[in-house]
């Protein structure tokens, strides 16, 4: 396992030992790497939804691939008995 030295600065240390005190994690490292796992799933998620809304400027779905989901939601709301 590899191991990661770095420096806080005081008030960011205080608040992670007041989340390790409320029982929120159960230790500073704890917290460390909850914080680096959830940095390293955003970046991976807002990578894969830019390549999404890439992949759907470059080719827009047409009225074919999309206008059943339209006319269903339609037909559904028309159903309802409001």
């Amino acid at each position: 396992m590899a191991q990661f030295v770095t420096r806080l600065e005081d008030r960011l240390a205080s608040e992670i030992d007041r989340l390790v005190a409320a029982g929120v994690v159960a230790s500073r490292s704890e917290a460390v790497r909850l914080g680096l796992e959830r940095l390293v799933d955003r970046y991976r998620r807002e990578t894969i939804a830019r390549r999404i809304v890439e992949g759907y400027t470059r080719r827009p779905q047409t009225e074919n691939e999309v206008g059943w989901s339209d006319k269903a939601t339609i037909e559904m709301i028309g159903d309802e008995p409001w």
